[in-house]
């Protein structure tokens, strides 16, 4: 029973309407949409999430008010899931065998330093403050500054571990130190901390700073990982108004437009409350434009009778329903099925053989009673699946 027990996994989600669960307990969800919604896309495929993966090649294209001159984008499933794991406290997460040696947390008591630069919390919290080349340049401190729990770039970093949080949390020298590194990276954003409910306002350098900040996309990297930290050690409160702020600077002001797809896929999704996310959105979808290319919600509400109405369509989703299909229709799509290689016994109709393609690349979860033939297709297509999201989402 042990054993059962503890090889028990949490069902990982496979689409991003199961990922995205900022509108279902929304009441407004169902408000009309301000434009046309039909040329927003809906989820992408392991594929094509290849380009929308990763922010590295995040570019605001030029958009107008005309729906033809716009280029269709889509949502992230890969980063969609990466976040949903996050809010959910990494829901499949092994404790590690090693001995807690709390290094994070030593590392913010002074006591070791930053590896493999050798660098203590003291010397860069001292020096590092207004040295932008250094910050810019230097890509092992951010995993020592904003530790995480998984793995990134810096192999030398170690994850964070529950015990670690707690014990975090409760050392006021580790959290004072926490918060200056959080206004040293601020700072060399061109973003000031005001106080200690974490409002934000522009630094007297802003307009330099920003002018970079809107050229480096390897730095949404970063703030990404900055408020994935900032909510593991206590300060989720300090989220929503540092990506209001940018909301408002890329989107009202256009001093952050590069930005814009970053904050709204990834920076947005790391806050915890979907309240606070949909006050958030709602915002965003307010000055957002062209305002019928905005992909984050809400949903429309189905209308008319009939089964499934009243249903909704999930967040990112075009909206467009097909009319009922005709008896003629039907017949044919009852006949429409696609066999499995002979001998494998197997007959799977075009819609199911879509839906376990789909499952296949989640892991196989709810696919039952496949042959060996099958089975193993479907395997072999989630191999390549992860092997793809392996090289997409190895964060910083």
């Amino acid at each position: 029973m042990g054993n059962l027990v503890g090889s028990w996994r949490f069902k990982e989600p496979s689409t991003i309407e199961e990922c995205d669960s900022t509108w279902g307990s929304d009441s407004e969800s169902d408000e009309p949409a301000a434009e046309d919604d039909s040329g927003i896309s809906d989820s992408v495929s392991p594929a094509e999430s290849e380009r929308a993966a990763g922010h590295a090649g995040d570019s605001t294209p030029q958009l107008t008010d005309s729906p033809e001159s716009v280029p269709k984008m889509k949502r992230s499933f890969y980063a969609a899931r990466d976040l949903y794991k996050y809010r959910h406290s990494y829901p499949n997460f092994r404790r590690s065998r090693q001995p807690n040696e709390y290094r994070n947390l030593r590392f913010y008591l002074n006591k070791i330093p930053l590896v493999p630069d050798g660098i203590y919390i003291e010397e860069i919290l001292s020096k590092w403050r207004g040295d932008y080349d250094k910050l810019e340049h230097n890509h092992t401190y951010i995993q020592w500054l904003f530790p995480l729990r998984e793995q990134g770039l810096n192999f030398y970093a170690h994850e964070l571990t529950q015990d670690e949080i707690k014990e975090f949390q409760s050392t006021r020298e580790a959290k004072r130190r926490f918060l200056a590194a959080y206004s040293l990276m601020l700072d060399f954003y061109g973003v000031k901390l005001l106080d200690k409910s974490g409002n934000v306002a522009r630094a007297p350098n802003w307009q330099e700073r920003f002018q970079h900040l809107n050229e480096s996309h390897h730095n949404y990297l970063r703030i990404t990982r900055i408020l994935k930290s900032l909510g593991e050690l206590g300060y989720e409160a300090f989220k929503a108004p540092l990506v209001r702020f940018f909301l408002e600077e890329s989107l009202c002001h256009g001093t952050l437009s590069n930005m814009q797809h970053s904050i709204l896929e990834y920076f947005v999704y790391t806050i915890r409350l979907p309240a606070t996310r949909r006050r958030l959105l709602r915002y965003a979808r307010q000055h957002y434009r062209p305002a019928h290319a905005f992909l984050w919600g809400p949903p429309t509400k189905k209308r008319g009778g009939g089964a499934g109405a009243g249903g909704s369509v999930g967040a990112g989703s075009s909206g467009i329903r097909a009319p009922a299909p005709t008896p003629e229709q039907q017949r044919r799509g009852m006949e429409s099925t696609i066999f499995t290689p002979a001998g494998s016994g197997n007959i799977v109709s075009s819609h199911n053989a879509t839906m376990c393609h789909e499952l296949a690349e989640g892991g196989l979860k709810g696919c039952t009673g496949l042959g060996p033939n099958m089975g193993g297709a479907l395997m072999m297509v989630g191999a390549r699946a992860e092997r793809n999201e392996f090289n997409e989402m190895i964060p910083l």
